[in-house]
């Protein structure tokens, strides 16, 4: 496959610096764009942005002129100035405003931003769980009108709590299910928690958190109906019951969170971690960033541990341990993630390449397709 160009709208943030380190040398995807706020705007990337990860700013970035965050003319992306494939972000306030915008000028735009998760004709989407959720890119007014469109991934805690969810929901059914977070300070950005509230602390409140992941959970589990004869479609919510705890923790990356849960229909132990351990629903993609094993179960009576496990996968895969029985539901179990990676950047990057693969970068006009490439 040819690599397509992509540009960062939010450049200069910790999930834009995310994005940065997860692209530099992704077979599929070439970053040629950066884009952030006025104050960064005019500025080489490397005097703009406060790098704050664990491997080297490339060279070759870090020289890139930032951008202003302004929506391109036709004329920008006609010429390439500005690639129809943006990575976004950007703060939900802002991201109400700028993500249409991209959208409605031609651009696909793959949001990490809160904003458009709920709205009907968003797909809100985790590739192993809900992939078929993207035919609700059809029903985008900019999709018909110039191919241009918006695409979400969920919220970080939302993310590894599907992935271990979905091979339960499809073998057994999900009644009800309860769940407590314990989230790493990098979910809340740079500089984040400032250190005398976080350090030997547990602050037991995230503003909206509790919220977006009871409500996310039952749009990606829940299933997708096209309307042929109109055009659309629409998501069937899951039929469960969920109520959450957030709360933030002194870790710098991993979310863990304990579960407990209710089945429709009765299950073992043994079918329960056979359920997750065969989950492989993208391994004939072959996707660049996809882990091999999306779920992985430690049977270890101590883990996952953030040090320990966050790293699973390339940092993709959700790690699952301590399953025993619930005295209130039916089972219980602990489950961990890397927030910044596989609960954002590089959630984001997982949808575009089953996006790339789905054939979905396809522009308005042989001439405009043709630049996605060019």
């Amino acid at each position: 496959m040819e690599r397509r160009k992509v540009g960062i709208l939010g450049a200069t943030g910790m999930v834009g610096q995310r994005f940065i380190q997860l692209l530099a040398n992704h077979p599929w995807f070439e970053i040629t764009w950066l884009a952030a706020s006025d104050r960064s705007a005019g500025k080489p990337y490397g005097e703009a942005t406060n790098w704050k990860l664990d491997t080297p700013l490339p060279a070759q970035i870090a020289k890139m002129i930032v951008q202003p965050n302004t929506p391109p003319t036709a004329e920008q992306l006609a010429s390439g100035e500005v690639p129809r494939i943006i990575f976004s972000s950007v703060d939900s306030p802002i991201a109400k405003e700028l993500e249409p915008a991209y959208a409605n000028a031609g651009c696909a735009v793959i949001s990490n931003s809160s904003a458009f998760r709920m709205t009907p004709d968003v797909p809100l989407v985790v590739p192993e769980v809900n992939s078929d959720h993207f035919g609700l890119l059809e029903t985008q007014v900019s999709r018909r009108q110039n191919g241009g469109f918006l695409v979400t991934n969920p919220n970080c805690c939302a993310i590894g709590l599907v992935l271990a969810l979905a091979p339960l929901e499809q073998k057994f059914g999900i009644e009800s299910l309860f769940v407590t977070t314990m989230q790493a300070v990098s979910g809340a950005g740079y500089p984040g928690v400032a250190s005398l509230d976080i350090l030997g602390n547990v602050v037991p409140y995230i503003k909206n958190e509790e919220e977006k992941l009871e409500e996310e959970v039952g749009k990606l589990l829940g299933a997708f109906k096209a309307d042929e004869t109109a055009g659309t479609g629409s998501i069937d919510l899951l039929d469960a019951k969920v109520s959450a705890h957030c709360n933030r923790v002194p870790v710098i990356d991993g979310h863990t969170e304990c579960v407990s849960i209710k089945l429709k229909t009765p299950a073992n132990y043994e079918q329960m971690v056979a359920a997750w351990r065969e989950f492989q629903p993208l391994r004939a993609h072959h996707l660049p960033s996809a882990p091999l094993h999306p779920v992985e179960y430690d049977e270890a009576e101590n883990r996952p541990q953030p040090r320990l496990d966050i790293a699973r996968g390339n940092g993709m895969a959700t790690t699952v341990g301590r399953l025993r029985p619930c005295s209130l539901l039916d089972w219980k179990f602990v489950l961990l993630s890397h927030n910044t990676v596989r609960g954002a950047a590089g959630a984001a990057i997982l949808n575009a390449e089953i996006l790339a693969v789905m054939g979905k970068f396809k522009f308005a006009g042989a001439r405009q397709e043709a630049l996605v490439n060019a």
